[in-house]
């Protein structure tokens, strides 16, 4: 029973303020740390998972194509990765086998998700089947994902989850419709989850890459001049490399962004920032 007499304690906001300052030298190291990579087995999946375990991290690397997840692994052999890498096989749009890997896999303290595809498509010409496959994926997955490894966070009092969005999430053309509701949505999810978690120490983060090198984007690189426009675009003029976005992985995974929590990082080159193809002369 409350004593009435007693002044009410109140809350530390203060502590990690007036604490000591970070380990700069180590703000970016992910040593005794495990982060699961779901979709590790290509693109920027595979290159966060060496990028993560090049920090220090143990690195589960998931997909549910093993062969690739297997690949992903061989590429660290005789380099320097502190941590590992270990392969798991796992279909995300199977919500049972996304439960049955939290039971299995234990501590999470990262979790990345890149697995994502798209039918590009203009919305009156989709059909049902079509729409389901990339919602599945593309965001019920992460739905899933979240449910499943957010409790052991918040339990824990610690974690990151990284969804990877992208800048449709933000802007769209015709044919991508479904695609970047997807990812807006992702955004808005992982944003109601940094809300919700954050008083349990969990942050949660999108990503937002521009045009990148991946088996998603084959089609359009097969093309010369839709990929020379999509280059022009940014103000970088080129695409992406898929290890450029791990840096963005690994600092929203480290003590570097220990603050950062609701986000949305932007790594697209500035196309979200330069308006046009067209340079006015003069």
């Amino acid at each position: 029973m409350t004593d009435p007499t007693q002044e009410p304690s109140s809350p530390d906001y203060f502590s990690v303020a007036d604490g000591p300052r970070p380990d700069y030298a180590r703000l970016f190291r992910l040593d005794g740390r495990t982060a699961l990579v779901v979709g590790g087995g290509s693109g920027i999946g595979r290159e966060s998972a060496l990028a993560l375990a090049a920090q220090g991290a143990r690195v589960v690397v998931a997909d549910r194509d093993l062969a690739a997840a297997e690949a992903t692994v061989a590429e660290a052999d005789g380099a320097s990765y502190d941590g590992g890498l270990v392969t798991h096989e796992l279909d995300v749009t199977d919500e049972d086998a996304v439960r049955q890997s939290a039971a299995e896999l234990g501590v999470v303290d990262t979790l990345v998700f890149t697995a994502g595809t798209n039918v590009r498509k203009r919305v009156l010409d989709y059909s049902g089947e079509e729409f389901d496959r990339v919602v599945g994926l593309n965001l019920r997955a992460a739905f899933d994902l979240v449910r499943a490894f957010g409790p052991g966070m918040a339990q824990r009092g610690r974690g990151s989850i990284i969804g990877l969005a992208s800048m449709r999430a933000v802007m769209v053309e015709p044919g991508q419709g479904v695609y970047a509701a997807t990812k807006a949505g992702l955004l808005q999810l992982l944003r109601t989850v940094a809300a919700e978690l954050g008083p349990q120490g969990v942050r949660a983060n999108t990503i937002a890459p521009g045009v990148v090198g991946t088996p998603l984007t084959t089609q359009i690189r097969a093309d010369e001049e839709w990929a020379g426009a999509y280059a022009t675009k940014s103000a970088l003029g080129r695409w992406a490399h898929p290890g450029e976005i791990a840096g963005a992985v690994v600092y929203l995974a480290s003590d570097a962004s220990s603050f950062v929590t609701g986000s949305q990082l932007v790594v697209d080159a500035g196309w979200t920032a330069v308006d046009g193809r067209f340079t006015p002369p003069g």
